[in-house]
């Protein structure tokens, strides 16, 4: 029972901390193109000369967590999180497991799996009369601290139900 109570307190610590702050992207440009402002919320995104491991070694390093979780996803799946048409290269997620998921889209437009390398050109980022490599778009989806300790009490005596379930069925199956 004591242990309960230090795993509960520990948990509550953690989930009411705040978040870290999301940090611009060094060296690159903030965009204020439509969709990257406050059109989409919680979403930010850059131009840069950044490389794909430069952008996630920033964030990472930025995003702090004991409990942190990188995830990779299909660039395909960033249609989904902002807009139909928003162009991909890449698609990672940093999750802090009931507190908040950052996705970080990667646009480098020489890379470009979906375009034939000879018309990848037509894709060249520019923006305020400047070239730039690459195009990063970011979007936050915070919980609020009381929904995440509701969330996490509600998960945690789910699953000590199941777990007294299962050893209550174990107990009369071996009767």
């Amino acid at each position: 029972m004591i242990s309960l109570l230090v795993f509960n307190l520990l948990a509550l610590i953690y989930l009411v901390s705040p978040t870290p702050t999301l940090k611009d992207l060094p060296n690159s440009v903030k965009s204020d193109l439509p969709g990257d402002t406050v059109q989409i919320p919680n979403t930010t995104a850059f131009f840069t000369n950044m490389t794909r491991t430069e952008v996630i070694n920033f964030y990472q390093a930025s995003y702090p967590g004991l409990f942190r979780i990188h995830l990779n996803h299909p660039p395909e799946k960033a249609k989904t999180i902002w807009q139909e048409t928003i162009t991909s290269y890449y698609l990672e997620e940093f999750v802090l497991p009931f507190k908040e998921s950052i996705y970080i889209n990667g646009f480098e437009w020489e890379n470009d799996v979906f375009t034939k390398p000879e018309k990848r050109i037509a894709n060249k980022i520019e923006y305020l009369d400047k070239e730039y490599q690459a195009k990063i778009t970011l979007r936050t989806f915070p919980v609020k601290p009381l929904t995440r300790v509701f969330v996490f009490l509600v998960t945690e005596f789910t699953l000590i139900f199941i777990c007294q379930s299962y050893l209550s069925f174990l107990k009369k199956s071996r009767d």
